[in-house]
């Protein structure tokens, strides 16, 4: 993991104390509720539905144990609600779709302290908010994938420091997002993302990143295009610096709807590309000299020191992992919650997060303190944060995993449904959200209630079921094989649903968004309408076959025709 110097430490501190006195100021009304808005967010605070939230970065989804224990401390200490019609909720964190924690119920009053807090074990949640480069997400298994090129953290702190506070990137037409993936198979979304930046090595040996633009969810989504086969990596800062530019030049800022850089990119096509390719170009001859604003050898090996194996890792004869435990619990979970490794000896264990009862990427105080406590026994006290809204431990030793599946089974983390029907992604939705049409949440809860049955849910297979509860998307429903978003209509709860997207990853296929089908469901009929499809599937598949393929083999209309039946049958009840 990344390592804060003595001036990261400072920074991250002198940006807590500066919001304790903005907050004072504006609780003592020297600073208008305007004024302060604009500093809050900065620093990940918005005003949401009931209460505050925090948003909390986790930079490419690394995550020390040490940290996590004082997320943990917050959410028991500070994520409370004490008296009022909310009296009793909180206390929790909620993991979300871009590797970042978020907090519900955090009185204001109280946030400077909480910032404090963050800033003593290096975290923050500046930029996770505000039209600027937020949290940059990555692989979760980064660094440890037998699959992987180049391993992207390095470049990806490298994006964090450079983009952060950078005054071109402050102030943008509208939120900016970026995904680095060092693998060959993407398992970041890259395409989904503003930038999607995918590592590569060139005939030579040397390695550069395959840059893709203008990918995105919300009112219209659109899959990234790819502008350049090969920036060195010495020159990818340039390379996005001219991208952010040309943005900040040409970019709507008169029409929220269509600020976001994806709208830029297929109004302007090839003229985008040569725009930033003149301002590349230009950048490198300008008055600083190309070679002043490239990366220089000596920092990328300064960073890459912090990212290596910790020293207890070394390679050992690889074990029969099955025959340690004869277990047929053990034997499921091990199918899919335990991942091939790049060091022999070792694997990679998802930690679920996506229980019955539990939203999903929800975690109490109490069970972020249990799994700080198993990363530290069985993980050299690391974890990482899936876009999944799942946790992983990323050095396992092999001869560890039965004693691993007794400690997670107990502590609730061995439902092994990775990549199964509930291992569903959801944002808070209307529980919450003040920007929400429709709650997400119970629709959660009703999926997972009525598939619990492990041997249904190893019929059905991989599919991903992704929930949003209003256009912008902090579900993914777009990417999911199976996509549900909540509307308004009259001020009801009312759900659209598609079929067939996915997010770039072997689970999905490439990515693609789904397309709707039929009109919207009611919130009482929504759930009844999934399980229409999924048993359409069931008639439809042929042997072996997965979801996605199905549907991409026999087409809409046999789903369309079964959820649309589930309406007739209401309306005639």
């Amino acid at each position: 993991m990344y390592k804060y110097t003595a001036f990261d430490r400072h920074f991250v501190h002198q940006r807590a104390a500066q919001y304790r006195d903005q907050l004072e100021r504006h609780l003592k009304g020297q600073l208008s509720t305007d004024d302060f808005r604009a500093l809050r967010l900065q620093n990940g605070w918005y005003i949401q539905r009931h209460a505050p939230m925090l948003r909390v970065a986790v930079p490419y989804g690394e995550l020390s144990s040490n940290q996590l224990r004082q997320l943990a401390r917050i959410a028991r200490d500070y994520d409370i609600v004490s008296e009022g019609p909310f009296k009793g909720q909180g206390g929790y964190g909620h993991f979300t779709t871009r590797q970042n924690l978020q907090y519900n119920w955090i009185p204001l009053d109280r946030s400077a302290e909480v910032m404090e807090l963050l800033a003593a074990v290096d975290m923050h949640g500046i930029q996770t908010s505000g039209n600027c480069i937020r949290n940059i997400t990555s692989d979760a298994f980064a660094g440890i994938a037998p699959d992987e090129i180049v391993d992207p953290r390095p470049y990806c702190e490298i994006l964090r420091q450079w983009s952060t506070l950078h005054p071109e990137v402050a102030h943008l037409p509208r939120k900016f997002k970026i995904a680095v993936s060092g693998a060959l198979e993407d398992r970041a979304a890259i395409r989904w993302h503003d930038i999607g930046l995918q590592l590569r090595r060139n005939e030579a040996g040397a390695v550069g990143f395959q840059v893709f633009v203008g990918g995105g969810m919300g009112r219209t989504p659109i899959i990234a295009t790819e502008i350049a086969a090969f920036v060195p990596w010495q020159q990818i800062l340039v390379y996005l610096e001219a991208i952010v530019r040309v943005y900040n030049l040409a970019g709507r800022r008169d029409n929220l709807y269509k600020a976001r850089i994806k709208i830029l990119v297929k109004a302007e096509g090839q003229a985008f590309v040569d725009a930033v390719n003149a301002e590349f170009e230009a950048i490198l001859a300008g008055d600083l000299g190309g070679h002043e604003q490239l990366i220089p050898e000596s920092e990328l090996a300064r960073v890459k020191a912090c990212f290596v194996d910790p020293p207890d890792v070394q390679a050992s004869p690889s074990l029969d992992i099955l025959a340690l435990n004869p277990e047929p619990a053990y034997a499921r979970w091990v199918e899919r919650n335990v991942h091939t490794h790049r060091v022999a000896g070792f694997r990679a264990v998802t930690l679920s997060l996506k229980r019955v009862g539990i939203p999903p990427g929800d975690a109490s105080a109490d069970v972020m303190d249990t799994a700080a406590a198993i990363a530290e026994q069985f993980s050299q006290g690391e974890l990482r944060v899936t876009h999944r809204q799942t946790l992983v431990l990323p050095w396992v030793r092999e001869a560890d995993l039965p004693a691993l599946f007794q400690a997670a089974r107990a502590s609730g983390f061995a439902t092994p449904n990775a990549g199964r029907l509930t291992d569903q992604i959801a944002c808070p939705g209307g529980d919450y959200c003040a920007l929400a049409n429709a709650r997400s949440l119970p629709l959660a809860a009703a999926i997972a209630e009525r598939y619990q049955d492990l041997d249904e849910l190893e019929d059905l297979g991989d599919i991903d079921l992704h929930i949003s509860g209003c256009i912008n998307s902090c579900g993914h429903h777009h990417s999911g094989h199976i996509g549900v978003l909540g509307v308004d209509k009259d001020g009801a709860e009312w759900y659209q649903l598609t079929l067939g997207g996915s997010d770039g990853s072997s689970l999905s296929g490439a990515a693609v968004a789904g397309k709707v089908i039929g009109p919207s469901f009611s919130a009482d009929e929504i759930a009844d309408a999934v399980e229409a499809v999924l048993d359409t599937y069931k008639s439809q598949r042929t042997s072996g076959e997965r979801f996605i393929d199905t549907v991409k083999r026999v087409g809409l209309d046999p789903f369309k025709t079964a959820a649309n039946a589930v309406r007739v049958q209401t309306a005639r009840a």
